[in-house]
């Protein structure tokens, strides 16, 4: 599919949240703001991450609840909520990038789902100005002509990343490090910038990625097509609080918290503003928030 789209789709984007933002119009101690219980929320340490985690705190903050913010590594995240150091976890990717760290954390504790932040999936992307009849699909790579003019480094995230684990699942059963591919684990920014200098030198190259991400506020970036399903398909963004915690938000804030709505293309639109237009994080989660309190 083309990935040269306009990425500010905000009448769409803002229409999709209009039913939860009806559910977050009635704070539950507005004249008491951060009088309330305080709650323990870990994010995972990614951009996109750090922009849905300030949304749910917008909303908690908003509705009496002190939040302390901690980040950590998907894994660490996960154990870091199987221990109690953290009563809430944002976002989980569910079934596949994240589910078997749940399913540790159950082991020990019960947890719910609250809401749904995003449909995230991750993907295998090249720059659209390789032609797609020579390169379609992650086999086409193993094509002499593309093997010669195609990046051999395929610069990646961390190793807990759900797009990390398929991404070396895809070097295996395709044999790619065999004819000379090599995936490197990293941090994001060592992800992005590697894509950005190779697109900057019109370079092939492909990228691990995933959406919601920035960066296709910014590239054209073509998916090759996985038909063996190693990538893992379409997951659920969600928020997951400890029930042994639950006591600690009133009803009405669990109902607010469970309608939270907020899509793709507007977590990409936020994370574009913060992470390359250097916007407050808070102040646009709150902006954001904001905006789904008016009226429909």
């Amino acid at each position: 599919m083309s990935n040269r789209r306009h990425f500010i789709k905000s009448a769409i984007a803002m229409g999709t949240l209009a039913v939860a933002g009806r559910a977050l119009a009635s704070p539950r101690s507005p004249s008491g703001l951060g009088a309330g219980p305080q709650l323990r929320l870990g994010i995972t340490d990614l951009s996109f991450h750090r922009m849905a985690g300030a949304l749910v705190t917008a909303v908690l903050e908003q509705r009496g609840y002190r939040v302390s913010r901690s980040h950590a590594p998907h894994e660490a995240n996960f154990e870091r909520l199987a221990s109690g150091e953290i009563d809430l976890l944002a976002s989980a990717w569910l079934p596949a990038s994240h589910g078997i760290y749940k399913a540790e954390v159950e082991k020990r504790v019960a947890v719910r789902e609250l809401g749904l932040h995003y449909q995230p999936y991750a993907l295998w992307g090249i720059p659209d100005y390789v032609p797609v009849d020579q390169v379609a699909e992650v086999a086409d790579l193993l094509r002499p002509e593309v093997r010669r003019r195609m990046t051999p480094q395929i610069q990646g995230i961390g190793p807990g990343a759900g797009i990390s684990r398929f991404s070396r699942e895809i070097m295996r059963v395709y044999g790619l490090e065999q004819a000379g591919y090599r995936f490197l684990n990293g941090t994001q920014e060592q992800c992005l910038a590697a894509f950005e200098q190779a697109v900057a030198e019109q370079r092939w190259a492909i990228v691990p990625l995933w959406r919601p991400q920035f960066l296709h506020a910014i590239h054209p970036i073509r998916e090759l097509k996985e038909p063996g399903g190693l990538l893992g398909g379409v997951d659920r963004a969600v928020l997951l609080i400890r029930e042994d915690r639950l006591d600690r938000l009133d009803d009405a804030t669990l109902t607010a918290l469970d309608k939270l709505r907020f899509g793709n293309e507007l977590i990409e639109r936020l994370d574009y503003r913060v992470s390359r237009l250097g916007e407050p994080l808070d102040r646009v989660a709150q902006e954001a928030i904001a905006a789904l309190q008016q009226p429909a």
